[in-house]
Protein backbone atom coordinates (compact mmCIF):
# COMPACT_ATOMS: atom_id res chain seq x y z
CA UNK A 1 0.00 0.00 0.00
CA UNK A 2 1.63 3.24 -1.13
CA UNK A 3 1.69 6.48 1.40
CA UNK A 4 -0.82 7.69 -1.23
CA UNK A 5 -3.52 5.41 -0.44
CA UNK A 6 -2.98 5.29 3.42
CA UNK A 7 -3.95 9.02 3.12
CA UNK A 8 -6.85 8.07 1.11
CA UNK A 9 -7.75 11.60 -0.06
CA UNK A 10 -6.90 13.45 3.36
CA UNK A 11 -5.54 17.47 2.51
CA UNK A 12 -2.10 17.95 4.12
CA UNK A 13 -1.93 21.65 5.45
CA UNK A 14 1.62 23.20 5.07
CA UNK A 15 2.12 26.11 7.92
CA UNK A 16 5.23 27.90 8.91
CA UNK A 17 7.21 31.15 8.81
CA UNK A 18 7.22 33.47 5.69
CA UNK A 19 10.39 31.83 3.55
CA UNK A 20 10.02 27.99 4.91
CA UNK A 21 9.84 26.85 1.78
CA UNK A 22 5.57 26.01 1.79
CA UNK A 23 4.70 26.88 -1.72
CA UNK A 24 7.91 25.32 -3.31
CA UNK A 25 7.61 21.57 -0.81
CA UNK A 26 3.83 21.83 -2.02
CA UNK A 27 4.39 22.11 -5.02
CA UNK A 28 6.39 19.15 -5.14
CA UNK A 29 4.18 17.43 -2.87
CA UNK A 30 1.25 17.62 -4.61
CA UNK A 31 3.33 16.49 -7.56
CA UNK A 32 4.32 13.19 -6.10
CA UNK A 33 1.10 12.24 -4.43
CA UNK A 34 -0.90 13.25 -7.43
CA UNK A 35 -3.06 15.83 -5.42
CA UNK A 36 -3.76 19.67 -6.34
CA UNK A 37 -2.01 21.87 -5.17
CA UNK A 38 -3.08 25.63 -3.65
CA UNK A 39 -1.36 28.75 -1.97
CA UNK A 40 -3.58 30.37 0.12
CA UNK A 41 -2.25 33.73 -0.33
CA UNK A 42 -2.09 32.52 -4.37
CA UNK A 43 -6.39 32.38 -3.93
CA UNK A 44 -6.71 35.55 -1.93
CA UNK A 45 -4.93 37.39 -4.39
CA UNK A 46 -7.47 35.85 -7.25
CA UNK A 47 -10.55 36.17 -5.62
CA UNK A 48 -9.45 39.73 -4.62
CA UNK A 49 -8.20 40.42 -7.69
CA UNK A 50 -5.45 42.15 -6.14
CA UNK A 51 -2.11 41.47 -4.48
CA UNK A 52 -1.68 40.55 -1.03
CA UNK A 53 0.50 43.66 0.02
CA UNK A 54 -2.42 45.71 -1.52
CA UNK A 55 -5.33 43.81 0.38
CA UNK A 56 -2.90 44.83 3.56
CA UNK A 57 -2.61 48.68 2.29
CA UNK A 58 -5.73 49.28 1.55
CA UNK A 59 -7.85 47.48 4.31
CA UNK A 60 -5.15 46.00 6.86
CA UNK A 61 -4.36 42.88 7.99
CA UNK A 62 -7.74 42.05 9.78
CA UNK A 63 -9.36 42.31 6.50
CA UNK A 64 -6.44 39.70 4.61
CA UNK A 65 -7.26 37.58 7.51
CA UNK A 66 -11.08 37.28 6.50
CA UNK A 67 -10.41 36.44 3.09
CA UNK A 68 -7.78 33.96 4.05
CA UNK A 69 -10.17 32.00 6.45
CA UNK A 70 -12.03 32.04 3.86
CA UNK A 71 -10.10 30.67 1.17
CA UNK A 72 -9.27 27.91 4.04
CA UNK A 73 -12.45 27.19 4.92
CA UNK A 74 -13.91 26.57 1.02
CA UNK A 75 -10.29 24.50 0.14
CA UNK A 76 -10.80 22.32 3.33
CA UNK A 77 -14.13 21.16 1.85
CA UNK A 78 -12.76 19.65 -0.91
CA UNK A 79 -9.78 15.97 -0.88
CA UNK A 80 -6.95 15.23 -2.26
CA UNK A 81 -4.84 18.87 -1.73
CA UNK A 82 -1.69 19.99 -0.80
CA UNK A 83 -2.45 23.83 0.61
CA UNK A 84 0.56 26.10 1.62
CA UNK A 85 -0.53 28.54 4.09
CA UNK A 86 0.11 31.84 5.21
CA UNK A 87 2.62 32.11 7.74
CA UNK A 88 -0.25 34.08 10.22
CA UNK A 89 -2.78 31.31 9.45
CA UNK A 90 -2.38 29.85 12.66
CA UNK A 91 -2.73 32.90 14.58
CA UNK A 92 -6.80 33.02 14.06
CA UNK A 93 -7.86 30.07 16.56
CA UNK A 94 -11.45 28.99 14.00
CA UNK A 95 -8.85 28.09 11.57
CA UNK A 96 -7.89 25.33 13.23
CA UNK A 97 -11.42 23.58 12.82
CA UNK A 98 -10.17 23.71 9.05
CA UNK A 99 -6.85 22.89 9.45
CA UNK A 100 -7.63 19.73 11.48
CA UNK A 101 -9.76 18.27 8.44
CA UNK A 102 -6.26 17.04 7.29
CA UNK A 103 -2.43 16.82 8.04
CA UNK A 104 -0.53 19.49 9.50
CA UNK A 105 2.82 19.68 8.69
CA UNK A 106 4.93 22.50 9.84
CA UNK A 107 8.16 23.56 7.56
CA UNK A 108 10.01 24.44 10.75
CA UNK A 109 13.20 26.56 9.34
CA UNK A 110 15.23 28.79 11.43
CA UNK A 111 15.37 32.75 12.13
CA UNK A 112 19.03 32.61 10.15
CA UNK A 113 17.58 30.75 7.07
CA UNK A 114 14.52 32.85 7.03
CA UNK A 115 16.15 35.95 6.67
CA UNK A 116 18.80 34.69 4.09
CA UNK A 117 15.85 33.67 1.96
CA UNK A 118 13.85 36.69 2.94
CA UNK A 119 16.33 39.33 2.59
CA UNK A 120 15.87 41.91 -0.37
CA UNK A 121 11.69 40.57 -0.43
CA UNK A 122 9.41 43.90 -0.48
CA UNK A 123 6.45 41.71 -1.47
CA UNK A 124 5.71 40.71 2.07
CA UNK A 125 3.73 43.22 4.45
CA UNK A 126 4.56 42.32 7.75
CA UNK A 127 8.43 43.13 7.00
CA UNK A 128 8.33 46.51 5.55
CA UNK A 129 9.60 49.17 7.88
CA UNK A 130 11.12 47.19 10.45
CA UNK A 131 14.58 45.27 10.49
CA UNK A 132 13.97 41.58 8.82
CA UNK A 133 16.25 39.69 11.82
CA UNK A 134 14.27 41.45 14.68
CA UNK A 135 10.36 41.06 12.51
CA UNK A 136 11.03 37.44 12.20
CA UNK A 137 12.81 36.41 15.32
CA UNK A 138 9.83 38.44 17.03
CA UNK A 139 6.88 36.73 14.67
CA UNK A 140 8.69 33.52 15.18
CA UNK A 141 8.28 33.56 19.09
CA UNK A 142 4.46 34.56 18.74
CA UNK A 143 4.03 31.79 16.37
CA UNK A 144 6.08 29.07 17.45
CA UNK A 145 3.76 27.69 20.30
CA UNK A 146 0.61 27.91 17.58
CA UNK A 147 2.92 26.04 15.04
CA UNK A 148 3.95 23.30 17.73
CA UNK A 149 0.54 22.12 17.25
CA UNK A 150 1.52 20.85 13.72
CA UNK A 151 0.88 16.98 13.46
CA UNK A 152 3.82 16.39 11.65
CA UNK A 153 7.21 18.92 11.95
CA UNK A 154 9.90 19.06 9.29
CA UNK A 155 12.98 20.50 10.07
CA UNK A 156 14.33 23.02 7.33
CA UNK A 157 17.94 23.32 7.11
CA UNK A 158 19.65 26.72 4.46
CA UNK A 159 21.35 23.18 2.89
CA UNK A 160 17.94 21.57 1.77
CA UNK A 161 17.12 21.54 -1.68
CA UNK A 162 12.85 21.22 -2.56
CA UNK A 163 13.30 17.73 -3.13
CA UNK A 164 15.10 16.86 0.02
CA UNK A 165 12.57 18.46 2.22
CA UNK A 166 9.95 16.85 -0.03
CA UNK A 167 11.20 13.58 0.54
CA UNK A 168 11.51 13.97 4.34
CA UNK A 169 7.93 15.20 4.49
CA UNK A 170 6.75 12.66 3.36
CA UNK A 171 8.43 10.19 5.22
CA UNK A 172 7.49 11.71 8.40
CA UNK A 173 3.64 11.82 7.18
CA UNK A 174 3.82 8.19 6.55
CA UNK A 175 5.61 7.70 9.83
CA UNK A 176 2.59 9.24 11.49
CA UNK A 177 -0.36 7.09 9.77
CA UNK A 178 1.46 4.13 10.59
CA UNK A 179 1.66 4.93 13.83
CA UNK A 180 -2.12 6.53 13.94
CA UNK A 181 -2.80 2.70 12.35
CA UNK A 182 -0.91 0.97 14.98
CA UNK A 183 -2.49 2.59 17.90
CA UNK A 184 -5.76 2.34 16.88
CA UNK A 185 -4.85 -1.75 16.23
CA UNK A 186 -3.87 -1.71 20.28
CA UNK A 187 -6.96 0.48 21.37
Amino acid sequence: MTLTDRLNGINLYLIGMMGAGKSSTGAALAQTLGYQFFDTDAVVEAAAGQPVTDIFAAQGEAAFRQLETKVLAELSAYRRLVVATGGGIVTQQHNWSYLHHGIVVWLDAPPTVLQERLSGDTDRPLLQGQDLATKLTTLLAERQPLYTQADVRVSVGAEDDVAAIAARTLALIDQRIRSEADSAVLN
